[in-house]
């Protein structure tokens, strides 16, 4: 069986398993009743709640989250008189909130420079089916990997990028992923977005940085992490704001690494770290898993 093959056939699984799964995520002033209004909700739609989590910053005027799995029969056909019937709820405790249905698969659009280790990690993932997603297109700043993108029947843009021809190629870029795609993943993408790119996606581009942050932001963290002689070393999976490294974080991990390890040691071991961190970051976007807030995300994992 081909790739392709295979990504299919995950795709048409998840769709039969999930064509009636819905998931609500709200955000909003804590207060007394919000469980029970929400539950009784469901309830009168008819619902059958498969999976709830909630956290509370402080149950005294703190900030109250809650993501919440549902099954309705028919769903497909009830989607816009679920979103109007909520309002009401919404309204009444001051929510943030958003219905995303689980049968419409999310499309993702890669972005990747030199380095296909995060590449590599999410396309394995995508024909193993631990992650369901649509690749639209994969867009580089290097040609270096249209044959491994095009191996898996997606189609590979080649966009260089200069300093004198950055607005041009951004313009190109948000051209190609218009109407096509869902959210962005940087994966080592070595170029910094513009705020006019970031705000298209706002809280829909995850990145990786091979650095456990806030510690060494920008180029070159594993070369400062060895001149700084340190014994953990890590990567961080963020949403990208304009702020160079400093977006809401999704995930991190970190390897105890010593006074033998040398920079291209410490950059071997990253790489497996960025490569897992980044994956779950966007295993957890496309299970509806994370809210940002205050620059900071609650992720319910």
């Amino acid at each position: 069986m081909c790739v392709n093959a295979k990504v299919n056939g995950h795709l048409q699984s998840f769709y039969e398993r999930n064509r009636n799964r819905a998931r609500l995520l709200i955000s909003c002033p804590d207060r007394p009743g919000i469980v029970a209004a929400v539950s009784q909700f469901l309830y009168q739609q008819g619902a059958n709640i498969v999976q709830s989590d909630q956290y509370s910053t402080d149950p005294e005027g703190g900030r109250f989250f809650m993501r919440i799995a549902f099954d309705i029969p028919d769903l497909a056909q009830k989607e816009e008189a679920l979103r109007e019937a909520f309002k009401p709820v919404a309204e009444q405790f001051e929510m943030d909130w958003r219905i995303s249905f689980a049968y419409r698969v999310k499309r993702m659009a890669i972005f990747v420079s030199k380095q296909e280790h995060c590449l590599l990690e999410l396309f394995w993932q995508l024909q193993s089916g631990d992650i369901i997603a649509e690749v639209p297109l994969v867009i580089s700043n290097h040609p270096d990997h249209r044959e491994l993108v095009e191996s898996y029947n997606i189609p590979f843009y080649h966009i260089p990028v200069t300093k004198e021809t950055k607005q041009e190629a951004e313009a190109k870029q948000l051209e190609l992923l218009k109407g096509k795609v869902d959210f962005i993943v940087l994966a080592r993408y070595m170029q910094i977005l513009s705020p006019h790119f970031v705000a298209q996606y706002p809280n829909q581009i995850i990145n990786i940085h091979h650095s456990f942050l806030p510690a060494f932001v920008g180029s070159k963290p594993y070369e400062r992490a060895y001149e700084r002689g340190v014994k953990l070393i890590g990567a961080t999976s963020h949403y990208v704001t304009d702020d160079l490294d400093e977006g809401p974080i999704i995930e991190q991990d970190v390897a105890r690494v010593n006074h033998r390890y040398h920079v291209q040691d410490l950059k071997r071991i990253g790489r497996y770290i960025e490569r897992i961190v980044l994956a779950r970051a966007v295993k957890w976007h496309l299970e509806d898993r994370i809210i940002p807030y205050n620059n900071k995300t609650v992720v319910f994992e």
